[in-house]
């Protein structure tokens, strides 16, 4: 794309594949601009694979960037910024997708309880909404060197139903966390991710979290080499139920924390 304003809201649903993957690409001077920031996706992955998103801006609308039934793209060196609800979303089984490299400022101008930076899959009560009735099984997505600040929600919030991804990476920073509506840069409900090496600055409460919001989630979840500079009234990593299977080893750190490392053990 070339540098200039492009408004309205986007749908891609042509098919990429492994061989001849499909790159829509621009400099940060080429804005994808979806306006009211009251309804509409900015840019819609719908059903697409294979698709490469490179290099260009997207403002406004409700959401910035959503997926559903979408795999195998990237989302890569965008500036998502100036939006509704959340930045970037994967849902309805979106799997195996990378988002790294991304810049994404002031989320949750249209509620601030949806105000994530980078969102994967869907509560479990919107789980017949968007994927059958069945856990929305937005599974294996890495999510790498992002970074993300001006969330008004989570930086990163990681659904229920969600397996195997990674966090790796990625600067976080909770300058204008809204406390009514999150307590934490990353809150992590799927079971089986893999949080290792970021960075946090400044919390509302806590740096890290795990949670179980429904039965047989939030398991086994891996916390490695992560800093949590929190300077606030939690924990660098709080773990609701320390019976969840949930491994932080000794290598994370926490600073400025008013309640210390965690509240569970950490192991060499």
């Amino acid at each position: 794309m070339a540098p200039g304003i492009y408004s309205g809201q986007f749908v891609a649903e042509a098919q990429g594949t492994e061989a001849s993957p499909i790159f829509l690409c621009g400099s940060r001077d080429a804005v994808l601009d979806g306006g009211d920031i009251k309804s509409g996706y900015t840019l819609y992955l719908h059903g697409t694979s294979y698709w490469h998103l490179v290099g260009f801006t997207v403002q406004g609308g409700q959401k910035g960037v959503m997926t559903d039934h979408a795999s195998h793209n990237v989302i890569s060196g965008l500036y998502v910024h100036d939006v509704g609800d959340e930045a970037i979303h994967l849902r309805s089984l979106s799997s195996d997708n990378v988002v790294e490299g991304n810049t994404v400022r002031r989320t949750g101008l249209h509620s601030s309880f949806f105000g994530e930076g980078i969102y994967v899959g869907s509560a479990n009560k919107n789980w017949c909404k968007y994927s059958g009735c069945t856990p929305d099984m937005s599974d294996r997505n890495i999510i790498r060197s992002n970074d993300i600040s001006e969330t008004t929600a989570e930086n990163i919030d990681i659904k229920e139903g969600t397996t195997g991804g990674t966090i790796i990476g990625n600067h976080l920073s909770g300058i204008g966390m809204d406390p009514a509506s999150a307590s934490a840069w990353v809150n992590v409900k799927g079971n089986g991710w893999t949080v290792v090496g970021n960075v946090g600055l400044t919390s509302v409460k806590d740096g890290f979290q795990v949670h179980q919001v429904y039965s047989g989630w939030g398991l086994d979840n891996v916390f490695r080499s992560n800093q949590a500079l929190v300077d606030g009234p939690g924990y660098g990593y709080y773990v609701q139920h320390t019976s969840l299977g949930t491994v932080l080893t000794c290598d994370n750190t926490a600073t400025g924390a008013a309640r210390g490392l965690s509240n569970t053990q950490c192991t060499q």
